[in-house]
């Protein structure tokens, strides 16, 4: 017997149509959804991992001393751009993305234009690699940044630096790393650091890994965070937060619909504990939010606007720039 179809014609047909039409598309969405943001990650972290040389010329008279080692890995180096006659310089400590996987210290869009704008003004610049995965998990990676932290303070005087004047910055999964340190900086102070003067995240949608983690999410956060619900609160920056923390910047692209939800739920987690935390939305790509950073626009001065508020002496540094040779 052959199966039962109902005959639908006319006005009916077309309603039905539409609404298995609404079904199939509605049954598509989220993996398709999810499709797509995934490969506009992977094409995000490709410029990070792709992009391994600086291109610009560097400013005039700068130095640069490359693949200082903090440990006994081969990615365990860090580059150090220093401005001529630096003295108790403050340093800008930065911390590149690439979804904990990918990425390098030397790439363009993470060094070129923040040495551009900052090297002049007379502050040390210094560009971080780490342990990625699969090697190393996030929570290693934190160590090995905190590791870097270190060995970076421990050698400042050497450079012209101040140890008691730098500021944490990070990129994507740069950012989550250094979000992660400011939550709970015991992690680089145990490892000999001193305390710092407060940290720029720049666009990390990883600030709530709980959260992330109980709720559909893309696969390249399995690779990073794994199952262990333990592991996630440990590598979560807002679960992770300790009152006393110095103050953090969480820059967001408004592009995405991630960032910025998680970036204000950690500013008043923050808020709570009595740590000064704000959120800055920019209405950039993921990408911009790096790249861009160091010309000379709004975006740049609003970020400087914050590091002005953690020192007089940086202050001094962004409102006097030194004369470059």
């Amino acid at each position: 017997m052959k199966p039962f179809l109902p005959c639908v014609t006319g006005g009916a047909a077309s309603v039905l149509a539409l609404a298995l039409l609404l079904a199939t598309t509605t049954a598509l969405a989220g993996p398709l959804r999810d499709a797509f943001k995934a490969r506009h990650a992977a094409a995000d972290n490709a410029e990070e991992d792709g992009d391994t040389t600086s291109r610009a010329a560097l400013p005039t008279g700068v130095r640069v001393l490359r693949d200082i080692a903090y440990g006994s890995d081969p990615k365990q180096t860090m580059d150090v751009y220093l401005p001529p006659n630096a003295k108790a310089a403050p340093v800008i400590f930065m911390v590149h993305g690439g979804a904990w996987r990918l990425g390098d210290k030397a790439s363009a869009t993470v060094v070129d234009h923040k040495v551009a704008r900052w090297l002049p003004q007379g502050f040390v610049f210094i560009s971080v690699n780490y342990r990625l995965l699969p090697a190393a998990a996030p929570l290693q990676q934190a160590e090995d940044v905190a590791a870097a932290l270190a060995v970076a303070q421990g050698k400042a005087a050497d450079w012209g630096a101040d140890r008691h004047k730098f500021i944490l910055m990070g990129h994507s999964a740069g950012a989550h790393l250094v979000a992660l340190l400011a939550a709970a900086p015991a992690m680089a102070l145990q490892r000999g650091a001193s305390p710092w003067l407060g940290t720029v995240a720049l666009d990390s949608a990883a600030l709530d890994v709980v959260q992330i983690m109980e709720n559909r999410h893309m696969g390249f956060y399995d690779n990073a965070f794994g199952k262990d619900p333990d592991y996630w609160r440990a590598v979560s920056p807002l679960q992770s937060l300790h009152a006393g923390a110095a103050p953090v910047l969480a820059v967001c692209s408004s592009q995405r619909d991630d960032s910025c939800p998680q970036a204000q739920r950690f500013s008043t987690r923050a808020a709570a504990l009595g740590i000064r935390a704000s959120v800055l939305p920019e209405g950039l790509s993921h990408k911009d939010i790096n790249r861009q950073l160091g010309l000379p626009d709004d975006y740049t001065r609003t970020v400087e606007a914050f590091m002005a508020t953690l020192d007089a002496g940086v202050r001094q540094h962004l409102t006097t720039p030194q004369a470059m040779p």
